[in-house]
């Protein structure tokens, strides 16, 4: 047997037969493209931050190890990891730099003895799939090649390390930019930074990098060029989608990856029988759940962990985060965070919800009313101009226009209570804590400070009071003045009335 053959035939495999994977996801670069606070990789698309993309990734392979390599923001970065694949390894990559010292200090965080397939990928591809991984993992595993790298083809191959090949196909070298020479800058391939090793010859290999190059780094690359030269094949995988590939290291390409993920994530929820009106102004978060015959408008952002149940209709120019609408409702114009919307009902225009609010069923909440944890039963209206926050307001009552619930004292909140089938005027203003029981009314500009029993009529009684005369004594020479002066006679100041 060769010498490959004899490592493939001892190469650990899983119960399935499948050989033993490793994935090693490099995340230790600081991004200053970017120029930015927050560091590069927790920049978020579709909802996830970059790196929890490549983790999910990492994931959906089933390796049976993950290790991650950290230096900028070490913190921060490490517990998004930890966050997205619970149990995988961090490591902290030394003073040393480039991708091949990375590289080297993943590597001898495995075990001593793997001896399957080692998988490299850079933390910041976020578009690239399980998918397309795994086609790289089969080309690799049907060869005899002591690694396998992805590569892509571009018009415009500035700036990329370029894929040499030898007369015979297979890969000779991988020259970084700044290393190329005129013949090899000329090359349209490039190194789309995604390996797959041997564990054996890689471990063989790593020792022999150097920074002897025009970065001073180690780089992953080299790793390449030393298995040529002990007598290994190395062959190369082009991607049919060159932007799988495409890394974020400004805002622009975060912008241009995130359109792309939008874009795919919309087709695949209207294959799957939502309607998208302008998918053009719509955006949805990975993690958004979305059932049959839902309908989304113009303008409209589903985000977080969102979820809309059959025939609901959301939009135009909705944002909703975290929130749960149920079956045939109806959101329009709206701005929601953690709110859950019952079934049949409708929101909007122009409503504000904050977290804490739930609607029930065929309630409703209407134009410029904003709430914040406030319980409205079925069958209940808050139709406008009104701010519900710190209620519970039972089933099938009715909230008149303009109605405050002033849960602030200045130092805490306090609670407001309506029963079920309340009646309450316009303008009024319940100063909590305070209980409206079931069946009650309040009239028009009530400011209600101490509760309301059942089937009661709560009202303020202040007479009004008429002062004749006044707009012609006090606003002399105005246009008010002149229209009551040429009012009918019996109505003047001066009929004697």
């Amino acid at each position: 047997m060769t010498d490959e053959t004899q490592q493939q035939s001892a190469t650990p495999t899983t119960t399935d037969g499948v050989r033993s994977l490793a994935v090693i996801v490099l995340a230790a670069g600081q991004g200053t493209r970017m120029k930015s606070a927050t560091p590069k990789l927790l920049h978020t698309i579709a909802g996830v931050p970059i790196l929890g993309h490549v983790l999910a990734t990492a994931r959906a392979l089933s390796a049976d190890h993950v290790v991650t390599v950290v230096r900028h923001e070490r913190d921060r970065v490490a517990q998004i990891v930890l966050d997205e694949l619970p149990g995988s390894t961090v490591v902290d990559q030394d003073e040393i730099p480039g991708t091949g010292r990375a590289v080297e200090q993943a590597v001898s965080a495995l075990p001593a003895d793997f001896a399957g397939d080692v998988l490299v990928v850079n933390g910041d591809v976020p578009l690239l799939d399980s998918d397309t991984l795994g086609q790289l993992l089969a080309r690799h595993r049907a060869g005899a090649a002591a690694a396998t790298i992805l590569s892509a083809i571009l018009d415009d191959a500035t700036g990329y390390g370029r894929v040499v090949r030898g007369d015979d196909g297979s890969v000779s070298a991988i020259v970084e930019q700044k290393d190329a020479g005129e013949a090899e800058l000329a090359i349209t391939e490039i190194n789309a930074g995604v390996y797959v090793f041997s564990a054996v010859r890689l471990r063989e290999q790593l020792a022999s990098l150097t920074t002897e190059n025009a970065q001073g780094e180690k780089y992953v690359t080299d790793v390449v060029g030393l298995l040529r030269t002990a007598g290994h094949e190395v062959h190369a995988v082009p991607v049919s989608q060159p932007w799988v590939v495409e890394g974020v290291n400004d805002r622009a390409q975060l912008s241009r990856q995130a359109a792309r993920l939008n874009a795919l994530i919309i087709r695949k929820w209207q294959l799957a029988g939502v309607t998208v009106v302008d998918p053009a102004t719509t955006w949805i978060d990975l993690r958004v759940t979305l059932a049959p015959d839902v309908t989304i408008k113009p303008g409209t952002q589903l985000l977080g962990a969102t979820v809309v149940e059959t025939g609901a209709t959301i939009g135009p120019d909705t944002t909703l985060v975290d929130c749960e609408i149920g079956e045939d409702a109806e959101v329009r114009r709206t701005d929601g965070t953690l709110a859950v919307i019952g079934a049949g009902a409708t929101v909007g225009p122009f409503a504000y919800l904050r977290p804490g609010t739930i609607l029930g069923a065929a309630g409703k909440i209407g134009t410029f009313v904003e709430t914040k944890n406030a319980e409205i039963g079925p069958r209940s209206k808050v139709p406008h101009l009104s701010y519900v926050g710190d209620a519970t307001v039972g089933e099938g009552a009715n909230i008149g226009a303009g109605t405050i619930f002033a849960n602030y004292d200045g130092v805490n909140k306090h609670s407001t209570v309506v029963g079920d089938e309340v009646r309450t005027g316009s303008h009024n203003v319940f100063v909590a804590p305070v209980r409206i029981g079931d069946g009650a009314y309040t009239g028009a500009g009530t400011v209600v400070r101490k509760d309301v029993p059942s089937g009661a009529l709560a009202i303020n009684v202040a007479p009004q009071r008429n002062l004749e005369g006044w707009t012609v004594s006090n606003r002399p020479g105005s246009a008010a003045a002149e229209a009551a002066e040429s009012s009918a006679p019996d109505e003047s100041p001066e009929s004697g009335r």
